[in-house]
């Protein structure tokens, strides 16, 4: 885009279709956040860490890997890696493909928190957005958030391998 052009400022209605989005990627975090703090003492972007790892079938992914599916900075995601090792919820290890790689690993004790956490933490996701929205709305929303993924996540690092 060139820096020297007249921006094409938003429409009243495309303003606030934004300002709505930028009202739900800050309060919903924030209410997931609070949730999973008080149920399971973690935080989302923990219990993402961990439920990510508990889809995969070896309960492992290359740290590279994790932090693309997490989208997350390597440095973030090493620093809640390094406290979830501490509360012994995973371990990491050399990569047994390529020793250079370091692998994320699921614990016993992790894949117990993830099943403990995730009851409320999906009543939680559900009182919040999926009962707020039709079939239909759903449905929309998922081709929506795709369109917008298509741009600001081009080449779907955070899409799992498992998701459709």
């Amino acid at each position: 885009m060139a820096r020297n052009a007249d921006p094409k400022w938003l429409t009243r209605s495309e303003r606030e279709a934004w300002l709505s989005l930028v009202r739900l990627v800050t309060v919903l975090p924030a209410a997931l956040d609070a949730q999973l703090d008080r149920d399971a003492g973690l935080s989302f972007f923990e219990y993402h860490v961990l439920s990510m790892l508990s889809e995969r079938p070896d309960r492992a992914v290359r740290m590279r890997r994790l932090a693309e599916l997490t989208s997350s900075s390597p440095s973030r995601l090493s620093n809640v890696a390094k406290r979830l090792e501490q509360r012994g919820l995973l371990r990491r290890e050399a990569d047994p493909d390529d020793g250079r790689a370091t692998r994320a690993v699921l614990t016993d004790e992790g894949l117990r928190t993830v099943k403990q956490a995730a009851p409320r933490h999906v009543a939680a996701v559900r009182a919040l957005v999926i009962d707020a929205l039709s079939a239909r709305e759903l449905a929309w929303l998922r081709a929506a958030n795709e369109h917008i993924l298509a741009r600001a996540d081009p080449g779907g690092g955070t899409r799992p391998e498992w998701f459709d």
